[in-house]
């Protein structure tokens, strides 16, 4: 059994998954583990798309990669997407939204996203894409939407999902008894 959860920031790039992880890995503890970096670490690519300019990641390579580490438990897990994850191995998956579409834009062109990618990015924010998935794939009481647009926001989020983590280790505990 984990002694500290694995939680899922998820959400369209340009959310802030990155920024949450960090400072929930100052604040809490737990490991930040990106999955783009162990995608590209540990050849976890399968082929690379044109269009969209981007390498399109092998789930099971990955899954492989990252499995003994999350067994262990105590990861923030900071990445675009948490269906391939298994729900085992999940405690909380967070989904990062950013409902002002011109603030999105303005993240993903600062990032020189080219048009195919930065429609189909800003289409997902849109659409709920990445919040349907959580909900389809994990149980509902673990799935929590919250808004990444102000500064303040990765405060106020980080400070909940902080006490989430709290109440975890302290029912874990209890359980333990």
């Amino acid at each position: 059994m984990r002694t500290t959860p694995n939680i899922v920031i998820t959400g369209t790039p340009g959310v802030g998954k990155t920024v949450h992880c960090a400072q929930l890995a100052e604040e809490t503890g737990l490991r930040h583990l990106s999955i783009n970096e162990i995608a590209k670490d540990r050849g976890c690519y399968d082929t690379y798309d044109q269009e969209l300019q981007t390498w399109v990641v092998d789930e099971d390579k990955l899954l492989d990669a990252v499995e003994e580490e999350l067994l262990r438990g105590g990861y923030l897990i900071d990445w675009h997407a948490c269906d391939l994850f298994p729900k085992s191995w999940v405690d909380l998956v967070v989904v990062l939204r950013c409902p002002s579409t011109s603030i999105l834009y303005d993240r993903l062109t600062s990032r020189g996203y080219k048009q195919a990618k930065l429609q189909e990015n800003l289409d997902a924010e849109i659409f709920g894409v990445l919040l349907e998935e959580a909900r389809e794939s994990f149980d509902e009481e673990i799935v929590v939407e919250l808004n990444s647009e102000k500064d303040d926001d990765v405060e106020s989020n980080c400070a909940r999902i902080s006490g989430w983590i709290e109440s975890w280790k302290s029912s874990q505990a209890l359980n333990t008894d």
